[in-house]
C-alpha cells in the first residue's frame, strides 16, 4: 500500500470513528431527554465566559510584543468580527487579525472560513487559495506550572493571493483545551461537555501575514506559528 493510499485510508477511518461517536452522543443524550421531557437542545447549559467573549468583538485582543494600529467591529459575511491591525514592536510589517467570538449558548461554528474567503474577495478583488495544508502547533496552558502542560492546536494554513497583496493565512477555532479547524470536532467536544453541564466556548481566528507575491507560504510558517501561539494563549487566559 502506498503512503498516499494509507493516508486516505486513515482519514476515512478517522471520519467514520467521529461519525459513530456523534451518533452515540445523539442517541445517549436523547434518551434522558425523552424520558424526562427536558430536551438539552432546547436549553443548553449557559456559556459562563459569554461576557468576556462578546467584549473581544468590541476591543480586540491585547498581545504581548504587538501594537494595535487599528481595531474595529466589522461585518464579515453574516457576522460581526473584530478586525485588528497589528504591528510587531521590532518591525514595520502590518498583520491582520480577525476574531469571531461565540455570541450565545446556541451559537456554533459553521461557515466562518467561507465568510473570510468572501470578505477577502470583496476587499481585494480576488482571493485565490493555494499551497494549502493542515498545520499543528502547541501552546503552554496558562496558569499551569508544569513545563509539559501544553495544548495542541490544529489549524488551516495556506497562501491567499489577491489583486493587491499576497497573504500567508492561519485559521482555527480556539477553545479552552486547544483548537481545531473543524466545526465537527468542536461539536463532539461540546456534546461531551454538556453531559457534565458544561460547555466548550470558541473563537474563530484568522491571521493574515503579508508575504512575497506568489512565493512559498512555508517561508512564513515560523512567524505565523509564533503569532498563532500568542493569540491562542491570550484567548485561553482572558476569554476561554
Amino acid at each position: 500500500m502506498t503512503s498516499l493510499s494509507k493516508f486516505f485510508k486513515e482519514q476515512q477511518w478517522s471520519q467514520v470513528a467521529v461519525l459513530i461517536l456523534l451518533v452515540l452522543l445523539l442517541v445517549v443524550g436523547a434518551v434522558p431527554g425523552y424520558l424526562t421531557g427536558k430536551w438539552s437542545w432546547k436549553q443548553p447549559p449557559p456559556i459562563t465566559q459569554l461576557k468576556e467573549l462578546k467584549n473581544i468583538r468590541k476591543v480586540g485582543l491585547s498581545l504581548p510584543g504587538w501594537q494595535t494600529i487599528k481595531q474595529s467591529e466589522s461585518q464579515i459575511g453574516e457576522h460581526k468580527w473584530s478586525l485588528q491591525i497589528l504591528k510587531p514592536e521590532d518591525s514595520a510589517i502590518e498583520v491582520i487579525l480577525l476574531l469571531l467570538p461565540q455570541n450565545g449558548p446556541r451559537d456554533q461554528p459553521e461557515i466562518e472560513w467561507t465568510d473570510v474567503n468572501g470578505w477577502g474577495k470583496l476587499s481585494w478583488g480576488k482571493w485565490n487559495i493555494a499551497q494549502y495544508r493542515d498545520a499543528e502547533f502547541t501552546v503552554k496552558q496558562p496558569s499551569v506550572s508544569e513545563s509539559n502542560a501544553t495544548k495542541k492546536v490544529e489549524a488551516r494554513f495556506f497562501r491567499a493571493t489577491t489583486q493587491q497583496q499576497t497573504f500567508a493565512v492561519l485559521q482555527w477555532y480556539a477553545m479552552p483545551d486547544g483548537g481545531t479547524s473543524s466545526p465537527l470536532k468542536w461539536f463532539v467536544a461540546d456534546q461531551l461537555a454538556q453531559w457534565q453541564k458544561k460547555r466548550v466556548p470558541w473563537v474563530a481566528v484568522s491571521i493574515l501575514i503579508p508575504m512575497e507575491p506568489f512565493g512559498q507560504v512555508e517561508t512564513s510558517w515560523t512567524k505565523l506559528e509564533s503569532l498563532g501561539a500568542t493569540v491562542q494563549t491570550a484567548l485561553m487566559a482572558k476569554a476561554l
